[in-house]
Order: C-alpha cells, then structure tokens, then sequence
C-alpha cells in the first residue's frame, strides 16, 4: 500500500490523504479520517484498469474525485504499467490531459 499526504497548499482542504489498497482493489481519498472518495482498479499482466470511481456523500462538489484520479493515474505510471480507463471520469481525465496520459493509455475492449 502507497501512501502520499496532500500538502497545505492543496485548496480543497489540507487534511487529506490518498493511498492504495492493494488488497481492496482500490484507491483512497480520505479527509480527516472519512473515506471521500474511491477509485475501484484490477490489476492485468501490465495494466491497471480503472473501472470505476465513487464520491462518497456530502463529499461532492469538491474536486475531490479530480485529485484522486490524478494520484491513481501517476501511481500506474509509475508503476511501469499502463491505464486502462474503464472508468467514463476517468477516462475524461485522461482526454483532457492528452500530454501527461494518453502515451500511458490502452483503451479498453469494444471502445
């Protein structure tokens, strides 16, 4: 499990966390100690796919999903494998983000 705290320049809020839970299957967002927002992923020989991503209640609105989707992408970057963006959020990050993403992506079966 990968962990990177938010610094307090992030403007969301400064009290925020992300992580990856290897066992779960998914990526984190936490404020304070709720879970904000999550990531579901399954891991394939060379690929990390992004099926699907959930903010939790009360938690809208905030750009909260932008921020964890950004860590989930650079976290498979690094990683070495490639994304597969199962994901309609996730996949729209990445077409608006065509310099930091799209050398990195693999478009899922039947898109």
């Amino acid at each position: 499990m990968s962990e990177n705290p938010a610094t307090l320049s992030d403007a969301f809020d400064a009290d925020v966390s992300m992580t990856r839970d290897d066992v779960r299957h998914r990526y984190e967002l936490h404020v304070a100690d709720k879970l904000a927002v999550v990531i579901v992923f399954r891991d394939r020989p060379g690929h990390v796919d992004l099926i699907h991503t959930e903010t939790q209640d009360g938690f809208e609105g905030r750009g909260l999903a932008k921020v964890l989707v950004r860590y989930a992408l650079d976290d498979v970057v690094a990683s070495g494998k490639r994304i597969i963006p199962h994901c309609p959020y996730v996949a729209r990050f990445v077409e608006k983000h065509p310099d930091l993403y799209t050398q990195y992506t693999d478009q899922p079966d039947g898109v």
